[in-house]
């Protein structure tokens, strides 16, 4: 019984550092939601913002040479009368970009970049 408690012991040691590190890219993502959240919409606003800030930070970020490619282009900003959110698709009347050799698509919105997801149109980065 003893041995087994030490190898169960070893094995969850040797599992902590993954967890520990899904579960900061998955709070960072929930803390962010969260502050946009509440900016937009109050505190229903901060708790939505928090379960979809969750999701996007346990996803996976975008390449850095697609970041780069979307920095780098002069297309014209479109204006929306709300903001940009981390999750949500951008309405059909945005245009969005093709990212050559990339499954991404971006555009400009508020003078902000924003990757967006092929199809859906889900934002999935604003770049700063």
């Amino acid at each position: 019984m003893r041995n087994r408690l030490m190898v169960t012991g070893a094995l969850l040691a040797s599992l902590v550092p993954g967890l520990a590190f899904a579960q900061a890219s998955t709070a960072t993502g929930a803390v962010g939601g969260a502050a946009v959240g509440a900016v937009v919409g109050g505190p229903v606003g901060a708790v939505v913002g928090g379960a979809v800030g969750a999701t996007m930070g346990a996803a996976a970020e975008p390449p850095a040479a697609v970041r780069t490619y979307v920095i780098q282009e002069n297309r014209p900003s479109v204006r929306m009368d709300r903001q940009v959110v981390v999750g949500e698709p951008l309405p059909s009347t945005v245009r969005v970009y093709q990212v050559p050799d990339s499954q991404y698509e971006y555009s400009v919105v508020n003078d902000q970049r924003v990757i967006v997801e092929p199809g859906t149109r889900r934002v999935i980065q604003v770049i700063q």
